[in-house]
């Protein structure tokens, strides 16, 4: 009898162990599927650095001519974040106006004006020309159908407010408050699309201006950290 118990126990055990480990490793991503027949597939896994950063998602030519946005962070592309930020260093635990000249400078200054009024969206001047969505808490799958060209480029921007480190510190731009919000710079992921692969991984190609005031890309990514490790993976299935 006593051995009968022990079998059962560890039986027991390993039940509940496997079922732990199984719950533990199951995520739910977030999906975005435009279209039926998409033609267009981007995965992004989230890294250890992952904590609710903006990101945006466009196309351009061969010639890094802007053709279109694909998807885009919703707060981002409103100007009205979960929560208000006030100053250069307190959020409000209510929604509202929050505008980041240096969340996504690359691509801000890439698209153009929004409404021939102004690069960085606002409450008043929103950016509609693109699917927007919620920031992603993990995994995140979009899907569209797009008119492929033999050869493309696809690149995402992403930025994370207040990620300091060591370089890159509060007083580094003591007059930028845009600065201040954004503290390491945006990080700029490229990748080229032909139509000979179906697969395709993007990697960094360089950051954007710290303090939001042009739209250049800067390659040295030496002084970058933890901005590197916001997504662990990004995947175009095309």
């Amino acid at each position: 009898m006593a051995n009968l118990v022990k079998t059962f126990l560890i039986v027991l055990f390993f039940v509940g162990f496997s079922s732990c480990l199984t719950k533990k490793n199951i995520t739910i991503p977030l999906v975005y599927k435009l279209n039926e027949n998409a033609n267009f597939k981007i995965e992004i896994e989230q890294g250890k650095s992952f904590n609710h950063p903006s990101f945006v998602i466009w196309m351009e030519d061969m010639n890094e001519n802007f053709i279109k946005t694909l998807f885009i962070t919703k707060s981002y592309a409103s100007g009205i974040f979960g929560h208000k930020m006030v100053g250069d260093s307190m959020w409000l635990n209510v929604s509202g106006k929050s505008i980041q000249p240096a969340a996504m400078p690359y691509w801000t200054h890439k698209k153009g004006l929004i409404n021939n009024k102004t690069l960085i969206p606002t409450p008043e001047n929103p950016y509609v020309d693109a699917y927007s969505g919620a920031t992603p808490t993990g995994r995140f799958i979009f899907s569209d159908t797009i008119q492929k060209k033999p050869k493309f480029r696809v690149l995402l921007e992403v930025n994370q407010p207040w990620d300091w480190n060591e370089y890159w510190i509060n007083s580094k731009f003591p007059n930028s408050d845009a600065y201040k919000h954004s503290a390491q710079p945006s990080l700029i992921y490229s990748t080229v699309i032909n139509s000979t692969d179906s697969i395709f991984y993007l990697n960094p190609i360089g950051h954007g201006s710290p303090t939001g005031e042009d739209g250049k890309l800067y390659t040295d990514l030496s002084t970058l950290t933890s901005a590197l490790d916001i997504f662990s993976s990004i995947k175009v299935i095309a």
